[in-house]
């Protein structure tokens, strides 16, 4: 393999508040993205200790194509997750790979608790360590305007927090990268509260000019032609993954009232079409990005509730942004029975403020009100009348699974599987291999692919594709197909490509892709480190009691 660079690696105790700046030409084989994260974990994770203590290590890493082409935009985070207690893997887009990119380092590993709540600012080979005990508290959007006031670095700036779910350790809190973009899934926002970590700051301004530049800008030109003027990505475009509520609601594959029916009745008037014409405001897209997938909705609500409460009336409001997709539709929508689009929009903007997973709160709150359904838990545990369809109820629920505000809530913040076995109710807990469940509820692929994916998601293989395809149930062929497409995501994500644009990167683009920066790059390369990269994933896996 012609491709010879050192990887630079960033390691800050956060204990000591120190950094060491390693050159590790030894993870070339590994690419980049997922898998020099994976081997980085490897090599530092501490599996005689749980998940949340200090000494844990999170990982950050980018790949050697980073925003260099289109799409190329996502950074991966390995972890060990606090919700499932073995391999966290998660993924988010906005500015940070760029911010990285910019200031020169492939990866970031950090280990140790900082003494006092802090932020870390980083810029070049520059880090500081920030006091963060007057942020500590404060929602993430605040923390964003003040870090920004702040600092005064130069370049492409991304800023990443927690709130207050993180803060207090819930095992599926998570990470906001800017201010649409989160490291969602598995709990990475209680690792930073572990360490007490508010935020970190990555500012860049180096340059990494390409020596035949004409032959990469002609491959540039075709890859983004390709995203941007053809069909391939235009539904991520146009209504993005909301498209998929009225298909999979037809299919009877939409999760509704914590999966007591797999078909909403109000499913029109929380499709994806519905809110593009009723609440949609703007699209965005991440750095490098052409095409613009973050779609924007909004909601008015008044200023002061309590004025209200004391029976005065008043005529002050606020217009609130929110960021919408499929998978929030389903988790705080069709999930909790909830089938108007301003509240699903309202319950959205309270697990952003507070830190939360989405998904993983929606499947919580569901399996929480039918299990007050059924008297396995009473009102007293927790504190609101949970219905489904009541989205007020909902609200304030989440406020309280963030602030860890009783016995129960605590239980609930550890995840639905935790919370069935200390409560009852496992029956409904709708959870897989301790992750809740993804919104893909379309048959045998689905369920198995993220069972026994690496990080039990519906994206390490896309298993719901193989149930969508309807064809005769042939278990040996979907086993085979689940395994290569793993696989070969594995290589996908040692780039960091968003997986929105796996079908603009097939192997011959991105052996070309590579050539047109100088690396010589083979079919049979790419399978050696896909292979690699599964397998270091399988060995985290088995230290964490995989058998």
């Amino acid at each position: 393999m012609n491709y010879q660079r050192d990887v630079r690696v960033l390691y800050i105790d956060m204990e000591a508040q120190k950094i060491r700046i390693k050159e590790r030409a030894d993870l070339n084989q590994y690419m980049g993205g997922v898998g020099i994260a994976s081997k980085l974990l490897e090599e530092t994770m501490r599996d005689d200790l749980p998940p949340t203590n200090p000494a844990q290590p999170i990982v950050f890493a980018i790949g050697p194509l980073s925003t260099i082409y289109p799409v190329i935009t996502k950074v991966v985070a390995m972890f060990i997750s606090p919700l499932t207690g073995e391999l966290g893997e998660s993924y988010a887009g906005g500015r940070l790979a760029l911010s990285m990119f910019s200031s020169g380092f492939d990866a970031i590993v950090l280990y140790n608790a900082a003494k006092k709540p802090c932020y870390i600012s980083i810029s070049n080979n520059d880090v500081i360590f920030r006091d963060a005990r007057p942020m500590w508290g404060s929602e993430k959007d605040n923390i964003g305007r003040l870090i920004r006031f702040g600092e005064r670095h130069g370049g492409i700036r991304s800023i990443i927090r927690i709130g207050a779910a993180g803060e207090n350790q819930v095992s599926y809190s998570n990470v906001t990268v800017d201010r649409y973009r989160h490291f969602g899934r598995l709990g990475l926002g209680a690792l930073f509260g572990s360490k007490n970590l508010k935020a970190i700051n990555v500012a860049g301004s180096r340059e990494f000019p390409i020596e035949k530049f004409p032959q990469y800008f002609k491959m540039y030109r075709k890859i983004y032609d390709i995203c941007a003027k053809s069909n391939t990505m235009k539904k991520y475009h146009d209504l993005g993954t909301p498209v998929n509520v009225l298909p999979l609601n037809a299919a009877g594959a939409l999760p509704t009232r914590n999966l007591q029916s797999n078909r909403f009745e109000d499913a029109e008037k929380v499709s994806g079409e519905t809110f593009s014409s009723q609440r949609q405001v703007r699209k965005l897209a991440c750095a490098g990005c052409p095409v613009g997938c973050i779609h924007i909705g909004q909601f008015r609500r008044e200023f002061d509730e309590e004025s209200r409460e004391f029976g005065e009336v008043g005529h002050e409001y606020e217009t609130i942004d929110v960021g919408y997709d499929y998978e929030l539709i389903f988790a705080l929508g069709t999930f909790l029975g909830l089938n108007n689009p301003e509240h699903i929009l309202e319950l959205i903007e309270e697990v952003e403020i507070t830190g939360l997973d989405a998904m993983s709160a929606g499947v919580a709150l569901g399996w929480a009100t039918e299990a007050l359904e059924k008297g396995v838990i009473s009102e007293e545990e927790t504190l609101v009348p949970l219905k489904f369809g009541s989205h007020k109820e909902y609200l304030a629920a989440v406020h309280h699974i963030a602030h860890v505000r009783n016995e129960f809530y605590k239980n609930l913040g550890m995840g639905v599987k935790h919370a069935s076995e200390v409560y009852g109710g496992r029956d409904y807990a709708m959870h897989i291999a301790g992750n809740e469940m993804p919104g893909y509820h379309t048959g045998y692929g689905s369920l198995v692919g993220v069972a026994v994916g690496a990080r039990h998601s519906h994206l390490d293989n896309g298993g719901y594709s193989i149930d969508q395809e309807m064809k005769p149930l042939d278990i040996d062929e979907i086993v085979e197909t689940l395994l290569k497409e793993e696989i070969e995501r594995c290589m996908l994500n040692s780039l960091v490509i968003c997986l929105f644009a796996r079908k603009v990167y097939g192997r011959e683009t991105i052996i070309d892709a590579f050539k047109a920066i100088g690396v010589e790059m083979t079919d049979d390369e790419l399978d050696a480190v896909a292979k690699r990269i599964y397998a270091s994933k399988l060995r985290i896996k088995q230290s964490w009691g995989l058998t």
